[in-house]
């Protein structure tokens, strides 16, 4: 069994209430089971947002690729908010004046 450390985290009334009411259902045996059981939750949803994440970036770049093979010009992610950084302060100019 690997070891173990303690660690003080403050709750609010309501995940508190949510914590005893685990226990008291009989699930878990104490509120460190609880915790520790929602942070392997997190951490499972962690990952499998970065694995979706990189999915998305890689389907994105092959799309761009193939796009570009077929002469489509694309922007980068800088050109295209400076652009609209520029746009805005024309409007902004405009509206001043």
């Amino acid at each position: 069994m690997p070891a173990r450390s303690s660690l003080n985290v403050s709750l609010t009334p309501e995940l508190e209430k949510f914590v005893a009411s685990r226990v008291k259902s009989g699930r878990y045996q104490t509120a460190s089971e609880v915790v520790r059981e929602a942070l392997r939750l997190l951490e499972s949803h962690e990952q499998e947002k970065a694995l979706a994440y990189r999915e998305l970036k890689r389907e994105l770049q092959s799309a761009a690729a193939e796009a570009e093979a077929q002469g489509a010009k694309f922007y980068s992610g800088e050109e295209v908010f400076g652009e609209l950084r520029r746009r805005s302060a024309e409007r902004r100019k405009r509206k001043a004046s």
